[in-house]
């Protein structure tokens, strides 16, 4: 029999911002919050509750950690493979 897998996790990318915001971040602690919340977001792009806004472009979620305290602002493509982190705070 072959093995069982999970469901198919989305690949993360980030915006420039964000990925600028990953260069700052130094402490282990943070590191740790902010793989916690991205592993929340890959398991279920969904997880996020949606940004009131303008609805021309991409939705806009908001994913919130509240233990961690990390707040992931991001949207996900249309083949919803692939979630891209537009904000992130830790």
């Amino acid at each position: 029999m072959a093995p069982q897998h999970g469901p198919r996790r989305a690949r993360i990318a980030f915006s420039d911002s964000a990925a600028k915001q990953l260069e700052n971040i130094t402490s282990e602690a943070e590191i740790h919050a902010l793989d916690r919340a991205l592993v929340v977001v890959s398991v279920d792009p969904e997880v996020g509750e949606p940004i009131p806004g303008d609805t021309a472009g991409p939705q806009l979620r908001e994913y919130a950690d509240e233990v961690e305290r990390v707040r992931l602002l991001y949207w996900v493509t249309a083949l919803k493979t692939v979630v891209v982190v537009a904000y992130l705070e830790v």
